[in-house]
């Protein structure tokens, strides 16, 4: 009996969730995004060879580039009557690179910085009125502190989190606890703008953060800001305990120690250190 020739699916390959007609596809979407990939691949291009590219009508492929125009991520050539990738699609891609880099740059200093001190140091980054731990070195302590990845903090109860208030507009400061509101966590918690502001002063000042039991009780963090090639502070790093380790004399001792392993990473990733 003659077989009867079945395609089968590759072998090794997994079964993909979306299919290309899968109802879970937003079109618009899928579209402005094999615009944008097709004109990444041939750096600029008119937009009747782009259609052609992409197979589809000149007027959707037109309509698809003025949106993404509007924010940024297609520019035209008015000369050349040519569409290429614009600024924000770099501004994009670079985030990407950028926290890639920055948590394989981190690791070994977060390393030496847990070595050097006996305690627990921590990465982690903004996200609207939260800080976001993305990676951490434990002590060898028994009693430590231990936040795991993905794990979000108040950002002004957070030492790294104030580290980057420090580095913000009071304005956009302002906006975030206008959404957030100032909750206590503790009764050291710094629920008034006032006093929250002066502290942030005083960081920017001395260059690192201070966490006194803001967000719990018993434990301390001194953290310091990390930045990129514009200078402008993307993440911190911080060592963080038990308040019976972190004693007031050892919270000055451990400032520096924290902002030069933070200044050591803004090295690493190719960014710069303000001159304040």
């Amino acid at each position: 009996m003659k077989k009867e020739n079945i395609k089968k699916r590759a072998r090794g390959r997994p079964r993909t969730i979306f299919e290309e007609n899968s109802t879970n596809i937003v079109q618009a979407l899928d579209r402005g995004i094999l615009v944008l990939i097709n004109l990444a691949k041939s750096g600029s291009s008119t937009l009747s060879d782009l259609s052609i590219r992409v197979g589809m009508p000149p007027s959707s492929a037109h309509r698809i580039l003025i949106t993404l125009q509007k924010h940024g991520f297609v520019e035209f050539s008015e000369t050349e009557q040519k569409w290429s990738v614009g600024i924000e699609a770099f501004r994009v891609g670079s985030a990407y690179l950028e926290r890639t880099s920055l948590v394989e740059a981190a690791h070994k200093i977060m390393r030496e910085l847990m070595e050097e001190t006996g305690e627990t140091a921590n990465l982690g980054i903004a996200d609207r009125s939260d800080v976001v731990f993305i990676s951490q070195v434990e002590s060898h302590n028994p009693i430590r502190a231990f936040f795991h990845p993905g794990t979000r903090s108040a950002i002004y109860a957070s030492g790294i989190g104030k580290a980057l208030l420090s580095e913000m507009e009071r304005r956009k400061i302002e906006r975030l606890l206008r959404n957030s509101g100032l909750k206590q966590f503790t009764p050291n918690t710094l629920t008034s703008p006032d006093e929250l502001f002066a502290d942030l002063e005083k960081t920017k000042e001395r260059g690192w953060a201070f966490d006194n039991e803001e967000r719990y009780l018993g434990m301390r963090c001194v953290a310091s800001p990390i930045y990129n090639s514009f200078g402008e502070a993307i993440a911190g790093i911080s060592v963080s305990g038990p308040f019976a380790r972190f004693h007031d004399q050892q919270i000055v001792k451990l400032g520096p120690i924290v902002r030069q392993a933070a200044d050591k990473v803004t090295k690493l990733i190719g960014g710069k250190i303000p001159q304040n």
